[in-house]
């Protein structure tokens, strides 16, 4: 069990796999994340369902800590940084980003993504589309019927989950990263989110979120 970032070296390229469900791509000093859904806890509680207000905040600070623990060039959300039509959390997401100073925020479109190009560039952020390519690397919400093989596609969309089982038929359903050997899954980088437990196969990768007390670590899972 870790409580730093985990190195995994992919493709030739050096990822850290935050405990904070991110990652940091070394050579393009890129922080890599998906499915904030900002906005979904504010949207539900003018729904009339009581929502903390504090996993909006969690989830800035979390966000907060890894730019500054990472210092990245530039910020990729591959897909659902927003949830639902605009909000309270919508503005103060928007004034904390005039805060990132030159640091770019790169958007790939996900289903909840309904804003107008116009209204992205306002707030600063340059919005791709629906994929974005670097190198031998794909970044796109979800992951196309058909591929291109030479590429490798990182997604989101799934809110990836694993399920792991202790002693006396007690078990916990965690968040992951779910490696295959042509996409990877990013767990949803939003707190509140609901998980879609992977089904791994021979040779893929699996690495669970294990947060314990105010301490959150990465752990292999065993395939």
């Amino acid at each position: 069990m870790s409580t730093i970032p985990l190195l995994l070296e992919w493709r030739g390229q050096r990822l850290w796999i935050s405990p904070e469900r991110c990652l940091f791509w070394e050579e393009q000093k890129m922080l890599i994340l998906s499915d904030l859904h900002i906005g979904k806890s504010a949207h539900f509680r003018k729904a009339g369902i009581p929502v903390p207000q504090q996993l909006f905040q969690e989830d800035m600070h979390r966000l907060y800590q890894q730019i500054h623990q990472f210092n990245p060039d530039s910020i990729l959300i591959t897909g659902d940084l927003f949830h639902s039509h605009s909000n309270i959390e919508h503005e103060v997401f928007a004034k904390w980003l005039e805060t990132l100073g030159s640091k770019e925020m790169i958007l790939v479109r996900g289903n909840h993504d309904r804003f107008s190009d116009e209204l992205y560039v306002s707030m600063g952020i340059h919005c791709v589309g629906t994929a974005f390519t670097l190198q031998d690397f794909i970044f796109i919400h979800e992951l196309p019927k058909v591929c291109d093989d030479s590429k490798y596609y990182f997604t989101g969309h799934q809110h990836p989950g694993v399920k792991l089982s202790g002693k006396g038929k007690q078990s916990m359903t965690l968040p992951c990263f779910y490696f295959t050997h042509n996409h990877a899954v990013l767990p949803a980088f939003g707190i509140f989110s609901g998980k879609h437990l992977v089904e791994p196969k021979l040779r893929d990768k699996v690495y669970a979120v294990m947060k314990e007390g105010y301490q959150t670590s990465i752990i292999e899972v065993p395939v």
